[in-house]
């Protein structure tokens, strides 16, 4: 019954369009079926997990079938923008990613959440970011559907023997990494367009990437302490890693695993989504005879901390995580909103947590402190933060505008010109109204 459907081609420059009329009713109403659709995005959702929603779903409703087709995040807009307005095409239930959820919230993608369904799903207990990012005006149209943080994976060997301990402030942590680096290794492994990581130094350092004024949302790459936090993030690029500024978001885990033995720059330390773990360590055999890492199981040789914050504490990384809604067109309403029941029963939130995710509801997210992965994705993510909630941001995503930014301030570039010249190209588009060029 899960079946994984491959996505189609990438739209480099997607313009957005407003999938229906926005957050209104359609005049279409698609054909009533007792087969729905749940889209769901990459491989975090491990099979127990699915074969869990799908068994415990057509147990609850006898008739009925659930299918779960796999999408990818780098398609993820474009099969969204394409098929979520297509009655014939669309899901009934999709995953999306929570810096997605605003565009197609306000484009009225999405069926409303009502106040009572909202309640019993777990209302306040809901992680509130997410809950924003899903909803428009006071109406919620996308809940959140797990949450990552991001810290920092090391090597501890690597540090020890350079007499490295782990940083109590950014700025000593930004010493050490670069201190780190020599020849043939990168003290922090990142990517000149790695923005996603980038931006905690620019939270650290009280910047925001936009705000909203009045009923309009402007870029604040110009503001003062943007600029600090961009700058100090180039300054950390620039004399600890030796990777490319060409590079985004690459698989910085095998740095870090293998590095010179497999002819790639050796890595001291990384910053990636808490699930990076399982990317990491020692090669070793499954149950099903396929090669995989041990998830650091050797704490001798591989640690992880929390990146620190300027004065101490906990750094305000970006958060990553997904958002979980109901099309507008969805082929049965009450079917869709009753697999909502099954993802946020406890059951599932606790499976989720168990699996290393973050569940949507905090209640559970004491399942997550076992570890000291669990107990630092907490910490993490209690002081993340996510990226503006204005109606046109997949679409400047979707456009790699701050990859670009980014790459730019990698080669050298000076922080405060680009600042003024990537807000003039950004503050047209954050309210989802700008034409396409």
């Amino acid at each position: 019954m899960i079946r994984r459907r491959a996505a189609g081609a990438w739209a480099a420059a997607l313009a957005l369009v407003p999938v229906l009329s926005a957050c209104g009713p359609t005049e279409v109403v698609p054909e009533s079926s007792d087969d729905i659709v749940l889209w769901l995005v990459g491989d975090d959702t491990g099979d127990a997990l699915r074969e869990h929603l799908v068994e415990t779903f057509e147990a609850r409703n006898p008739g009925a079938t659930l299918t779960i087709e796999q999408k990818e995040w780098g398609t993820l807009v474009d099969d969204l923008e394409s098929s979520l307005g297509d009655p014939a095409a669309t899901p009934d239930v999709v995953e999306l990613g929570n810096t997605q959820a605003p565009t197609f919230t306000h484009a009225g993608s999405f069926r409303p959440i009502s106040p009572e369904l909202y309640e019993e799903l777990g209302g306040d207990d809901l992680l509130p970011s997410f809950v924003e990012a899903g909803s428009v005006d006071g109406t919620i149209y996308a809940l959140p559907y797990y949450f990552g943080s991001r810290y920092v994976f090391y090597r501890k060997d690597v540090w020890e023997e350079a007499g490295a301990t782990v940083p109590q402030t950014l700025d000593e942590f930004g010493e050490t990494v670069k201190r780190l680096r020599d020849g043939n290794r990168t003290g922090f492994a990142m990517g000149g367009q790695d923005w996603r990581n980038g931006v905690s130094w620019v939270f650290a350092h009280g910047g925001e990437l936009a705000v909203k004024e009045g009923d309009t949302w402007v870029s604040t790459l110009s503001d003062p302490r943007t600029i600090t936090g961009l700058e100090a993030w180039q300054d950390i690029y620039e004399n600890a890693s030796h990777l490319p500024v060409t590079e985004v978001d690459v698989a910085y885990w095998d740095f870090l695993n293998d590095g010179l033995a497999t002819g790639q720059p050796a890595a001291a330390s990384m910053m990636a989504p808490s699930w990076a773990r399982w990317s990491i360590g020692d090669l070793v055999r499954d149950e099903n005879n396929q090669e995989v890492r041990d998830g650091m199981a050797d704490s001798d040789r591989f640690g992880i901390f929390a990146l620190p914050g300027l004065d101490g504490g906990v750094a305000p990384v970006f958060a990553g995580g997904s958002n979980m809604a109901v099309s507008a067109l969805t082929r049965n309403a009450e079917l869709s909103e009753d697999l909502l029941r099954v993802v946020y029963s406890e059951t599932y939130q606790t499976m989720l947590a168990e699996a290393g995710l973050g569940p949507a509801n905090s209640t559970f997210a004491e399942a997550l402190t076992g570890d000291k992965f669990g107990r630092t994705l907490v910490r993490t993510a209690e002081a993340s933060k996510l990226t503006p909630p204005a109606p046109g941001w997949a679409d400047i995503e979707s456009r790699g505008i701050y990859e670009e930014l980014f790459k730019e301030i990698a080669r050298g570039g000076s922080v405060p010109a680009l600042a003024q010249q990537y807000d003039a190209v950004i503050t047209p588009l954050l309210d989802g109204t700008a034409e396409d060029d």
